[in-house]
């Protein structure tokens, strides 16, 4: 009976030292889950102008590799990223940014080696080697009062699709409450209040001026700033989601002085 119970002992600790590690390589368990990474340098050339960005959460991963966000069920096994279930907004693709969405996706289905160093993450495989840094190293979150807020992206639930050439909707946040740009065509005004994760919009209020395809971006960036919004900063973008779903992405630009 000793030896007996002393097996099962062994058996038991054995099982749960199996478990740690299957929860050390699920999300939560630490490693790269909850962090984002920007890519630094690829031994594939990438499209001028780009970059990949990495986000880990919650056994997912998501990434915008050139034009549309992607993302899928992710886990590491065996020093390996695995990444199935893909899916893809379906934003209209210059063909070099396009072609490069769909290298970077096959890349991480065919299940690189993942490497982990502080702040430095290293994908590998078939001969391709790109690394990457945390964001919050390569790229500090921006202040929301200072930056002017252009708007790059029109988001409608699960689509989104970049604001047509020509049109400049932006917003600029002031230390005293108040918020001002234009929706594409017409001068905003107005005021807000900043909690933790929303953003309240009061007294919007635009000029008149008729407006052509600027009035179709102006109407949604409109419709968004209206009461009480979801936000969130990441490095020089922001993001405002309604509660249906509807939503701007912002990219932070030169920054207006506070009033004195």
């Amino acid at each position: 009976m000793r030896r007996l119970g002393t097996v099962l002992v062994v058996v038991l600790l054995s099982a749960l030292g199996l478990a740690g590690c299957a929860r050390g390589n699920a999300a939560g368990g630490g490693g790269p889950w909850g962090r984002t990474f920007l890519s630094q340098s690829a031994s594939r050339p990438l499209v001028p102008g780009t970059q990949i960005e990495l986000r880990f959460s919650d056994g997912k991963v998501g990434f915008r590799a050139g034009c549309n966000s992607i993302s899928g069920a992710a886990r590491i096994d065996s020093g390996r990223l695995v990444v199935s279930e893909v899916e893809s907004t379906a934003m209209g693709c210059e063909p070099q940014r396009g072609e490069q969405d769909n290298w970077f996706t096959t890349f991480l289905q065919a299940g690189p080696e993942l490497r982990l160093e502080g702040a430095d993450l290293v994908l590998e495989g078939g001969g391709t080697t790109i690394n990457f840094v945390d964001r919050t190293v390569a790229e500090p979150d921006a202040q929301l009062v200072g930056p002017e807020w252009t708007v790059d992206t029109l988001v409608d639930g699960q689509t989104s699709g970049s604001v047509p050439a020509g049109v400049r909707a932006y917003l600029t946040f002031t230390i005293d409450g108040k918020v001002t740009g234009s929706g594409g065509c017409n001068s905003l005004t107005g005021t807000y209040t900043v909690d933790t994760e929303t953003i309240t919009f009061t007294a919007m209020a635009s000029t008149r001026k008729a407006c052509s395809e600027a009035g179709i971006v102006e109407s949604k960036v409109l419709h968004v700033l209206q009461g009480t919004v979801q936000f969130r900063i990441e490095a020089s973008h922001l993001t405002l989601t309604a509660a249906d779903g509807t939503g701007l992405r912002l990219t932070a630009g030169r920054v207006t002085p506070s009033p004195s």
